[in-house]
């Protein structure tokens, strides 16, 4: 049984075709999906998206967003998707900073939507760095 992998962001279709299986970053932690997964939705925290097609394993950072996933398909729904070649890696590190800078010096009591969206901004980030960097 084939299992479907589709990626969509808010600008365009990221991928869609035939994968082995996927792994996600789910809010609660990594998740597997094999072909007949039971079905489920879920929250998804920025981080590494992964999946094998003809035995070769792709990586993409990917931000918060929705995951929902059927015994053959998976589609994820997300705020960034990018791949190892489409990373700028001053460009990541500079907005962490900025936003780590930021956060250091408004008021959390009251601004709580900024400080989450600065968080955001922190962890996509993070999880475009880590892609980055990680050994090849």
């Amino acid at each position: 049984m084939p299992l479907h992998l589709e990626i969509v962001t808010p600008e365009k279709k990221i991928f869609s075709d035939i994968v082995t299986n996927v792994y996600l970053p789910g809010a609660d932690g990594e998740m597997g999906i094999l072909p007949a997964h039971s079905a489920l939705v879920s929250a998804l925290a920025p981080g590494e998206l992964r999946y094998e097609k003809d035995g070769v394993v792709t990586a993409i950072a990917i931000g918060s967003g929705f995951a929902e996933v059927t015994q053959e398909k998976v589609n994820i729904l997300t705020d960034m998707a990018l791949g190892d070649e489409q990373i700028d890696e001053a460009k990541a590190e500079a907005a962490m900073q900025r936003a780590e800078e930021q956060l250091k010096t408004i008021d959390h009591s009251i601004d709580a939507e900024e400080v989450a969206h600065l968080q955001a901004i922190i962890a996509k980030s993070m999880a475009q760095l880590k892609l980055k960097r990680r050994p090849h």
